[in-house]
């Protein structure tokens, strides 16, 4: 079951979020930006406010549906403090980074609309807890937001082995994919005019894919993206079968989709108007 069912009214958020999202990203491709020391030091910042109510949306959205409830909530509260305490222990060393397989597994439970804001939640509490609040942040975000609905869009018949190295595998994938998208981030900013790996302002924009994906190879793909990819593949094949056990249990014995009802029974009804008929008047 999933705490957060994607109805066509989230599914309709996400996907003006995704488009937004991915915007932000390629814009450079369509439009020459103008050169900045920082990537984004401009346009971060409102980034940042139209993120942020995005995400409300969807929780609001949700909420008037009854798609989240306050179980719902107070569970992606849990999972983003407990993602924000676990990003410290890589920090980003060597591009071991902890913070990513608990997100697949719990989008991979609670499904794709729950994935999106918890990756999106985890990556602002733990900038938060990090100081590492800057003008990348509102990248970060939507791109970790972008993993975890994928993890809960992967299907849902499989189990046992077949599982746990199908998350596996996603884990490696999402770990690059995040990489290639925070690379996109400062690329068309940073790198020198004169180099092969250059962002050409004005040249068509497979040209400029061609020169990107070279930079992401050459850069980072064989070597800071490989080590997070190692963090997820080796935390999800020991940790988790017993992590997906975890949630599950909370998940059934929260009973998210259950709706609340009350109702007497006739016999405990009947019982009081009994004493009282016995007891008489006064």
């Amino acid at each position: 079951m999933n705490p957060v069912r994607i109805t066509p009214r989230t599914a309709v958020v996400l996907l003006l979020a995704s488009a937004a999202g991915a915007a932000m990203f390629f814009w450079p491709l369509f439009a020459a930006p103008k050169p900045e020391a920082m990537a984004h030091t401009a346009d971060a910042p409102l980034i940042f406010i139209l993120t942020l109510p995005v995400l409300i949306a969807i929780v609001l959205a949700e909420m008037s549906v009854g798609g989240i409830d306050t179980k719902a909530v107070a569970m992606l509260g849990v999972l983003s403090a407990v993602n924000a305490m676990l990003r410290p222990l890589g920090a980003g060393t060597a591009g071991i980074e902890t913070v990513f397989f608990l997100l697949v597994l719990a989008g991979r439970v609670f499904g794709p609309g729950f994935g999106f804001v918890l990756g999106a939640t985890s990556l602002f509490a733990s900038a938060l807890l990090t100081a590492g609040v800057g003008p990348w942040l509102p990248f970060q975000m939507i791109s970790s937001a972008w993993v975890g609905l994928g993890a809960g869009l992967l299907p849902r018949n499989v189990r046992g082995r077949a599982e746990i190295a199908m998350l596996a595998a996603y884990g490696a994938v999402s770990a690059y994919f995040f990489g290639f998208m925070m690379n996109m981030w400062f690329w068309p900013y940073t790198t020198g005019i004169a180099t092969h790996l250059s962002y050409i302002p004005g040249a068509p924009v497979g040209a400029n894919l061609h020169r990107f994906v070279i930079f992401t190879l050459v850069t980072s793909t064989f070597g800071w993206d490989t080590g997070r990819v190692i963090t997820n593949v080796v935390a999800i094949l020991l940790v988790g079968p017993a992590v997906l056990a975890v949630l599950r249990r909370a998940s059934r014995r929260a009973a998210f989709d259950a709706p609340v009802t009350f109702t007497a029974n006739e016999h405990e009804t009947e019982r009081p108007r009994a004493a009282l008929s016995r007891k008489g008047p006064g």
